[in-house]
């Protein structure tokens, strides 16, 4: 008996659970609804990537004058970062260019 009353409270949470799970056509009319949203995900996904590269140039740059970097290493690294971030940004501009549309 006990088993059975266990097994029916387990059942229950796992449909609760994944209940969004088993019913994408009531997530669709949302995402019509909301044209946008995959851009403004998409924004929001290079921003945070700018500002982490940003955040590995800095760490990179407090590591050279601390002296945890060779000044050879330092530039490679910098060079390989900022280049990153470049891409990034023009990246961020692409995007940007295609929501204003």
């Amino acid at each position: 008996m006990e088993f059975l009353i266990v097994l029916l409270i387990l059942t229950l949470v796992v449909l609760v659970v994944t209940a969004p799970l088993r019913r994408p056509e009531a997530a669709a009319p949302a995402r019509a609804r909301d044209g946008g949203a995959r851009s403004r995900a998409r924004l929001e996904e290079l921003e945070a990537a700018r500002e982490a590269k940003y955040r590995e140039i800095r760490d990179a740059d407090l590591d050279h004058r601390t002296g945890k970097l060779s000044d050879a290493d330092y530039e490679t690294l910098d060079r390989s970062l900022r280049a990153e971030a470049v891409a990034i940004l023009r990246e961020l501009d692409r995007a940007r260019a295609g929501a204003a549309t």
